[in-house]
């Protein structure tokens, strides 16, 4: 269980002595077979407050896309905060406005937005550490989400997504606060809330606009988007980050007109955020791409988008387990990637009884077409 932080933890942490205890114990290995070692060791450095100290350490090692290096952290805190390029990306949107986010938390997303935004928060140990990470000039005050202390800003919420038992949930009705009485708070406000990319988004049709994001790969997080801080005609969105490059976006507006193939030269397995966004389609129009099934998310053709991670085919038919091993061997593969969409097959069930001894490495593709299920063996390449 994670430690629990009182308001006196947060203040030595902040004082000269805080400080020092977490630099003098900033090297320490904080494994499993440290663990004796390691409390010892904090108890003579901070007697009073060793637990805090060194949970501290350990929050601060896992929290390198947070954008408080030295930041103080819960561990239910860090792990629901937006990494820092994806608050940045958001942020965009409240340029030139004065927002409140009304579920600051540790401040991870009001340090994004504009100057002379304020935040807001029940906890007021999280609210303590926010008033750490963002310094003094940041407005902060304790306050409930659902009783507003603020008027003519756009509002960003981040709604706690576990229920009463400290269980992580995926019902908006037991968010905290809930996501309908989040957004009848604030009808009359523009209003961005974001929330876990796998909710049911059928259950907020109050969103004039839908965004998933990922970022390097991973779909991050959900923004509900209402009123002035949407886009005009734009119903989903999916814009893709990377730590390495610019990003892109994709949108509702744009065509969808693509077709259905057998596969081609090129098999493409689109980023999650445009597959979460229902936008395969129109990612697919605009790369010349089809679609191997229209109910499948893999797309095919005879040139992958720019910088992506694409697989060009090298032979596809039947799936059976039996085929399948047969062309692994007759392609000397010993080290096989294996995606799976559309059927019912665990990877890793399935690669220790392919019983492979090649010297070559290749990915194969389980999906269905129709209700054909087929394999295609490929070879990755970023593009």
């Amino acid at each position: 269980m994670a430690y629990a932080f009182s308001l006196d933890d947060v203040a030595y942490l902040r004082s000269d002595a805080g400080r020092a205890a977490l630099s003098a114990l900033a090297d320490l290995p904080l494994t499993p077979a440290s663990r004796l070692a390691d409390v010892t060791r904090a108890k003579r450095v901070a007697p009073d407050h060793f637990a805090a100290v060194l949970e501290t350490v350990l929050l601060r090692r896992k929290a390198a896309k947070v954008a408080f290096p030295d930041g103080l952290f819960t561990s239910d805190a860090l792990q629901q905060a937006t990494a820092h390029p994806v608050a940045v990306h958001r942020a965009r949107r409240f340029a030139g406005r004065v927002a409140h986010d009304v579920t600051c938390s540790i401040g991870a997303d009001l340090a994004a937005l504009p100057a002379g935004s304020v935040g807001s928060d029940l906890d007021p140990v999280r609210l303590a550490m926010a008033r750490h990470n963002l310094g003094d000039a940041v407005p902060l005050v304790r306050a409930d989400a659902l009783r507003p202390v603020s008027r003519g800003t756009a509002v960003l919420a981040d709604p706690a997504r576990r229920d009463a038992s400290g269980r992580r949930t995926w019902r908006p009705s037991d968010f905290a606060p809930p996501l309908d009485e989040l957004a009848a708070t604030y009808a009359d406000r523009d209003l961005a809330v974001k929330c876990a990319p796998g909710v049911d988004f059928a259950v907020a049709p109050w969103a004039d606009e839908v965004e998933l994001v990922s970022l390097d790969g991973q779909v991050r997080e959900a923004c509900l988007w209402t009123r002035g801080l949407a886009t005009p005609g734009v119903s989903r969105r999916a814009s893709v980050l990377r730590s390495d490059g610019p990003g892109w976006t994709i949108t509702s507006a744009e065509p969808d007109d693509c077709g259905v193939s057998e596969p081609d030269a090129w098999l493409v397995d689109p980023d999650g955020a445009v597959v979460r966004a229902g936008l395969v389609r129109h990612y697919a129009a605009r790369h010349g791409l089809a679609q191997l099934d229209e109910r499948i998310a893999y797309l095919t053709g005879p040139t992958p988008p720019p910088g992506v991670r694409a697989f060009r085919v090298v032979e596809h038919g039947h799936y059976s387990e039996k085929a399948l091993r047969s062309v692994l061997r007759a392609h000397d593969v010993g080290r096989v990637e294996i995606l799976v969409r559309g059927l019912d097959v665990d990877p890793n069930a399935l690669r220790p009884r392919l019983k492979l001894s090649g010297s070559a490495e290749a990915t194969v593709a389980l999906t269905r077409v129709g209700r054909r299920p087929v394999y295609l063996l490929a070879h990755a390449e970023r593009t």
